[in-house]
C-alpha cells in the first residue's frame, strides 16, 4: 500500500497541471507596453515582475505614445500596459475600443492628481485659498520673480495638455493681468522653482502626481494644493466634470477641493483575448495596487539619478522585500484563478 501511495505521488508530481500550478504563465510569451512618461515606469516595472514570478516569458517593454498603445492593444499588436489615466485617456481609444480592450483593476484610484500648489507658508501668511487670490496686489508682489507685475507660475510647455487647461483658466477666471504662466522645459523649471523654495522665497506651480515634484516638495509639509474660484470645465473636460473636484487631499487648502482638472485613476488597460486566455494575468492585474506616496519617493529617486534600468529593477526588489505579505498574496490570488 504504502508503495502504491508513493508511485501515486511521484505520478501526480510529475502532471503537467501539479508542475506548473506555480507558475500558470509557464509557456506564454506577454507583450507589454509603458507610456513614454518616467513617472509611470516603476509600476510597470512591478507588473512585469510579477508576471515573471507567475512563469510568463516576457518580450522586451515597448515604450508608446498614448493613441499609438491604445490602437496597438486594440490590433492585439502588445498585450497590456499599466499607464492608463481614466476618465482622461477615454477620448484617445480608438473607435469600438470595448469590444476588443479592458479596463482592469486600479494601480492607483483618484492617483492622477493635477493642479496648483503653493508654498505652504505664504498660503498662511497671505491667506491663499485660490488663484482668484493672485489677484491681490500684495499676493501678485510676493510671486513676482521678473519684475513684470505679474506672479509667476511654473506652467506647462506649449503643446501639452497642461498647457491648454492653463490657458483656459487665465482666460475664464480673468487671470491674464496677474498671472505670468513660464512655459519653458518642465524639469528645469521646476528645478529652479526647487531652488527658489530652498533659498526661502515663495512658490508657484503646476504638477501632476504622481511625480518626484510632490517627492521634493511634498503637500502638507513644505506646499498646499490651491483651488480653482469656480468649475468651469473646458469642452474637452466635460465628461468628467464630476471628477475635477476631490474630496480626501493629502495637503490641500480645503475639502474637498476644486482642482480644475480632471482626477484618473490609474488603471491597468489590456488586450480581451489576451486576459480571457490568462486567468492568472487577468488577477493580477485586477489585485495589484500601490500607494501614491510610494510611486513618488520613487520617482523623487529617479530624479536624484538613480535612473538607470538597473536602479529601476533595485527599487522594484526593495519595495517587494517590504511589502512581501502583500505581493505574496496578489501572486496566490493569481495562482487560485488559474487553477
Amino acid at each position: 500500500m504504502k508503495r502504491l501511495l508513493f508511485a501515486l505521488l511521484i505520478l501526480a508530481l510529475a502532471m503537467p497541471g501539479y508542475a506548473s500550478s506555480d507558475k500558470p504563465g509557464k509557456g506564454v510569451t506577454v507583450r507589454p507596453a509603458r507610456a513614454t512618461w518616467n513617472t509611470g515606469y516603476f509600476q510597470a516595472a512591478l507588473v512585469e515582475e510579477g508576471l515573471r514570478e507567475l512563469g510568463y516569458k516576457l518580450k522586451k517593454t515597448k515604450e508608446l505614445q498614448n493613441p499609438l498603445f491604445y490602437q496597438a492593444v486594440a490590433l492585439g499588436d502588445v498585450d497590456y500596459w499599466p499607464n492608463g489615466w481614466f476618465p482622461n485617456h477615454t477620448s484617445q481609444m480608438p473607435k469600438g475600443w470595448q469590444d476588443k480592450v479592458e479596463i482592469v483593476g486600479y494601480v492607483v484610484k483618484a492617483g492622477g492628481l493635477q493642479g496648483y500648489l503653493v508654498s505652504k507658508k505664504d498660503v498662511e501668511k497671505y491667506n491663499i485659498k485660490s488663484l482668484d487670490d493672485f489677484k491681490r496686489p500684495e499676493v501678485k508682489r510676493a510671486f513676482d520673480d521678473n519684475g513684470d507685475g505679474k506672479a509667476d507660475l511654473t506652467a506647462c510647455p506649449p503643446g501639452w495638455g497642461c498647457e491648454k487647461v492653463i490657458s483656459h483658466h487665465l482666460d475664464v477666471y480673468g487671470l491674464k493681468d496677474h498671472i505670468n504662466p513660464i512655459k519653458a522645459g518642465y524639469s528645469a523649471s521646476m528645478a529652479d522653482t526647487l531652488a527658489r523654495y530652498k533659498a526661502g522665497k515663495p512658490v508657484f506651480f503646476y504638477t501632476w502626481a504622481p511625480n518626484w515634484t510632490i517627492g521634493k516638495l511634498k503637500p502638507g509639509r513644505d506646499v498646499m494644493w490651491i483651488n480653482v474660484p469656480k468649475i468651469v470645465p473646458k469642452e474637452s473636460q466635460m465628461p468628467g466634470k464630476d471628477r475635477m473636484t476631490v474630496s480626501g487631499v493629502t495637503g490641500a487648502v480645503t475639502d474637498p477641493l476644486k482642482a480644475g482638472f480632471v482626477v484618473s485613476d490609474i488603471r491597468i488597460v489590456a488586450n480581451k483575448k489576451f486576459l480571457a486566455k490568462n486567468p492568472a494575468a487577468k488577477k493580477f492585474f485586477e489585485v495589484f495596487t500601490l500607494p501614491l506616496s510610494d510611486i513618488n519617493q520613487q520617482n523623487t529617486r529617479m530624479q536624484d539619478g538613480e535612473n538607470s534600468p538597473k536602479d529601476i529593477k533595485r527599487h522594484v526588489k526593495e519595495w517587494i522585500q517590504k511589502n512581501q505579505q502583500k505581493w505574496n498574496s496578489w501572486l496566490e490570488a493569481a495562482r487560485k484563478a488559474a487553477k
